[in-house]
């Protein structure tokens, strides 16, 4: 830029030389004053006019050098290497890559049993399974249950739940897939599960609002039917929720037991309905049916001699349950009060085969027809009165009716050797009260009477906790 005002200089002053160049060559005389002033005019004039073209071109080529540059810049934007691509995610594998839903609940209690619980039975119903019972007197660590579940793909979910003792005992609660969503609202859910037969069965013990089971599901299910097998739900496309489902089982689970025999063991069929009531209040009410058979499935027993001896049955049951359940919240909000009312009634046949003294320890091993009708039920209402606190009542009552025993109808031996299935019917009262500073702690006391057996009245006193940590899904209905 400082060439440019010599440029215009030089330029300026050859035009001058060119422009007096004629007249000195042609031998003019010598100018006077006037002229003098008018070429000094002229010059001035020419010198203005370079000056603006000049100013002008320097105008032109800064447009034009700006143009080549951006042109140059776009060339090479062109000719730059792309940016490597972002690298895709890393497939599931790595060490983070299971990273399951964990969820731990704790519970304990603190029993105060009139009777001793080892005595304990159920009169006029078969014992079987491990939930019979008040459990052991004094303070219990309980039963905790870990669980930990995930999705494994977008199709497919799965769920372990163990179940940890007080004996220090592990044991498999839960252990299953399930579709996420097949079509049509049909899902399947295949390993070992709470059977969705009746309404309790489904959930955990630590979503009961009582410490214990009914007596109804210990003296049916020994406390929970958990078979090992598939199942198959359809959900209705309706406004009104309408559930079909059935179960397809290796049969072990008690009623049953394990047969060693290829095939299905035992099939459910169940189905639920509900809507709500207005705003403030909702129901279900279901119906499900269980079949089931055993060979040899033993128990102890009593005879008439006073000596223990073990006896066995073979054969078949059907079960039906009806259930129902009445929730009510104002305008649909239980934080601050609620109340839940909700039965379930079972009623059981059995055909098949009794087998007494199978070890031959007393009168020596027979054999004959059994049949037996029994049913049982139980009512429960539970009401929060005031947010956190609840109170709640449940009634319990099983009917053994007479069973119908070969062996005894034959003369062969007398109902006295069959102690534990003499005709009762058993029944329990309970009342409890507890607090729950958040979903994830509860404390409760509860009192109840059992008359399970004839010779004896049992005054029991718990006092529960449950904490529950980690992951907390929702509960069902």
């Amino acid at each position: 830029m400082m060439k440019r005002p010599v440029l215009a200089s030089a330029m300026a002053a050859a035009s001058l030389a060119a422009w007096c160049a004629p007249a000195f060559a042609a031998g003019a005389p010598a100018a006077g004053a006037p002229e003098l002033a008018q070429m000094r005019e002229e010059i001035r004039q020419m010198k203005q006019d370079y000056e603006t073209r000049i100013r002008a071109l320097e105008t032109r080529l800064q447009a034009a050098e700006a143009q080549a540059q951006s042109a140059q810049s776009a060339q090479s934007a062109q000719a730059a290497p792309a940016p490597a691509p972002v690298p895709a995610p890393v497939a599931a594998g790595g060490a983070s890559a299971f990273n399951p839903e964990v969820s731990l609940i704790l519970g304990g209690t603190y029993a105060n049993l009139s009777q001793d619980p080892q005595q304990y039975r159920i009169q006029g119903f078969v014992p079987g399974g491990d939930e019979i019972g008040p459990g052991k007197r004094g303070l219990n660590l309980g039963e905790s249950e870990l669980t930990l579940r995930a999705n494994v793909d977008p199709r497919f979910a799965g769920q372990l739940t163990f179940s940890l003792a007080s004996d220090n005992t592990v044991s498999v609660e839960e252990a299953f897939f399930e579709t996420k969503g097949i079509s049509n609202g049909v899902n399947l859910r295949g390993g070992r599960f709470l059977s969705s037969v009746g309404y309790l069965n489904s959930q955990h013990a630590h979503v009961w609002d009582f410490v214990d089971a009914p007596l109804a599901y210990q003296a049916f299910f020994g406390g929970q039917f958990k078979p090992d097998g598939l199942q198959l739900k359809w959900l209705a496309p309706t406004d009104r929720f309408f559930e079909l489902g059935a179960e397809a089982g290796s049969g072990a689970a008690f009623p049953g037991n394990d047969r060693n025999k290829n095939g299905i063991g035992s099939g459910a069929l169940f189905a639920h309905i509900g809507d709500d009531i207005g705003e403030s209040a909702s129901w279900r009410a279901g119906l499900s049916f269980l079949h089931t058979g055993a060979t040899n499935r033993t128990y102890a027993d009593i005879d008439r001699a006073g000596t223990g001896v073990t006896d066995a049955i073979s054969g078949h049951a059907n079960m039906w349950i009806a259930d129902a359940v009445y929730k009510w919240a104002p305008n649909g909000n239980a934080t601050q009060t609620n109340f839940k009312l909700q039965g379930e009634f079972f009623h059981r046949k059995e055909s098949g085969t009794l087998t007494y003294d199978t070890l031959a320890q007393s009168l020596g091993t027979a054999a004959g027809a059994y049949a037996s009708a029994q049913s049982g039920w139980y009512a429960q209402a539970v009401y929060q009165f005031m947010p956190m606190w609840r109170a709640g009542l449940r009634y319990d009552r099983l009917h053994s009716g007479t069973p119908g025993i070969g062996l005894v109808n034959s003369g062969a031996l007398s109902n006295a050797d069959f102690r534990q299935l003499a005709a009762y019917n058993p029944s329990r009262t309970s009342i409890m009260f507890d607090y729950s500073p958040s979903e994830f702690s509860r404390i409760r006391l509860q009192l109840a009477r059992d008359r399970s057996r004839p010779d004896a009245t049992d005054h029991e006193v718990f006092l529960q906790y449950i904490m529950s940590l980690g992951a907390h899904g929702a509960h069902s209905f």
